[in-house]
């Protein structure tokens, strides 16, 4: 894996909180931005993609599918939500 250095400028009440999480979750800050950037990055890209198929769904043909779910199995009980 290739390793790059970056700058980066944070608030100091930010990097402060940083510390103090990734101390509590004994990891090192490095560690613990590298994971925060990486879930940001994988939540921007999975509302991108499911934007895009949002774009060629058909509502009716979603629709129709769901109405069939589950029509053969019945809720039984121990089925419900708390």
């Amino acid at each position: 894996m290739r390793k790059n250095n970056f700058a980066l400028r944070v608030q100091s009440s930010l990097l402060d909180e940083a510390r103090k999480v990734a101390e509590a979750e004994g990891v090192a800050l490095n560690q613990l931005i590298n994971v925060a950037l990486a879930e940001k990055l994988s939540a921007l890209r999975t509302e991108s993609y499911f934007r895009e198929r949002a774009v060629r769904a058909d509502r009716r043909k979603a629709l129709r599918i769901l109405k069939k779910a589950g029509g053969a199995n019945p809720p039984i009980a121990g089925d419900e939500l708390d």
